[in-house]
């Protein structure tokens, strides 16, 4: 899609690619214990799994480890990708595609930068106010977690 933007400076008509924004998300799984959830500082408030943009030049794996290491304190060990989420609606400030990561860490996680506050859950009691569509992200993951568990069991 194009779209046309007056330059605030000469008022020149601009145009441009509007395109969706990549993003990353990861479910850290903690040993024994659960879930990583972060509770956003900014809108749209809600317990999120920690991610964020991917930047220019990074890949999704460096911005995945990147983000956790931002958000949680963590460095994480990436398992694999779950899936890659692009529904224009899953995110109300603009068209974000996700791809969510699925990660193990040891330590003790602690919340930062866009984290005001971090809290392991285990997957059949997460919050009910859940950012974005990270819901959707939980419940496909909860259907194929024994698969994943058993690649978990094979790190530790």
């Amino acid at each position: 899609m194009w779209i046309e933007e007056k330059c605030p400076k000469c008022g020149n008509v601009l145009r441009r690619r509007r395109n969706p924004v990549p993003t990353v998300d990861l479910i850290i799984e903690i040993a024994d214990q659960g879930l990583i959830l972060i509770q956003r500082v900014n809108p749209p408030l809600g317990w999120a799994l920690p991610g964020g943009y991917v930047d220019y030049g990074e890949s999704l794996e460096d911005a995945a480890q990147r983000e956790a290491r931002e958000e949680t304190s963590l460095e994480v060990e990436l398992l694999g990708q779950l899936h890659t989420y692009s529904d224009p609606r899953r995110d109300p400030r603009q068209h974000n595609l996700s791809t969510v990561f699925v990660a193990q860490a040891s330590g003790t996680p602690r919340a930062a930068d866009d984290a005001r506050s971090l809290e392991i859950f285990r997957p059949e009691d997460l919050p009910q106010s859940l950012a974005f569509d990270h819901g959707q992200i939980l419940a496909d993951y909860r259907k194929v977690r024994d698969q994943w568990l058993l690649k978990l069991k094979k790190t530790y």
